[in-house]
């Protein structure tokens, strides 16, 4: 499973920018997003720059994966990581709406 970690550029040159994000600093390729201004947020898988995001955005998906990490350390209540959904229902992109279960 590969996960999007978000980033914020720090300084861009052409399609490459040093980033700032969990775990530090690392040179994205931005060939999918093209060109970035410094404080940028960007959704980044293995080095490549796949989705530009709000500031909001990249603070959900920091919360969401610091749940993960409460959990793989033995939390139980991480209600707190997910405030997005505590008032509303998931609901699936509409890209999955309608479609039929996977059946093996």
């Amino acid at each position: 499973m590969c996960l999007g970690l978000p980033m914020q550029v720090i300084e861009c040159n052409g399609y490459v920018a040093l980033c700032q994000g969990r775990g530090g600093r690392r040179q994205l390729d931005l060939a999918l997003v093209g060109a970035q201004p410094p404080g940028t947020w960007l959704l980044a898988f293995i080095d490549s720059a796949r989705e530009v995001i709000d500031a909001e955005r990249a603070a959900q998906i920091n919360a969401a994966l610091d749940g993960l990490e409460a959990v793989m350390a033995g939390a139980s209540d991480i209600s707190s990581h997910f405030a997005d959904l505590l008032d509303r229902t998931p609901e699936l992109p509409a890209h999955l709406r309608g479609t039929a279960p996977c059946t093996p």
